[in-house]
């Protein structure tokens, strides 16, 4: 139950981190990171890793894009 409800907050992260790759939009990135730690937390509380892996993925992306130009751009 715990890796579904990971999966699905990943999914939601994954609604802010999409558009955070355009450019002028990558402060999205700043808001979808704080959903995909807590996705991350749950996943490892879980017995599969899936909804972790997932999460782990987004927040290495949200941080890579993010820090470019200080995620403003």
């Amino acid at each position: 139950m715990l890796n579904i409800l990971s999966i699905l907050t990943g999914l939601v992260a994954l609604i802010f981190v999409i558009p955070g790759v355009v450019p002028l939009l990558g402060w999205l990135n700043w808001l979808a990171l704080p959903i995909a730690i807590v996705g991350l937390i749950i996943g490892m509380l879980s017995s599969k890793n899936t909804g972790r892996n997932i999460n782990l993925v987004l927040i290495v992306i949200a941080i890579v894009r993010g820090s470019i130009l200080g995620g403003v751009l």
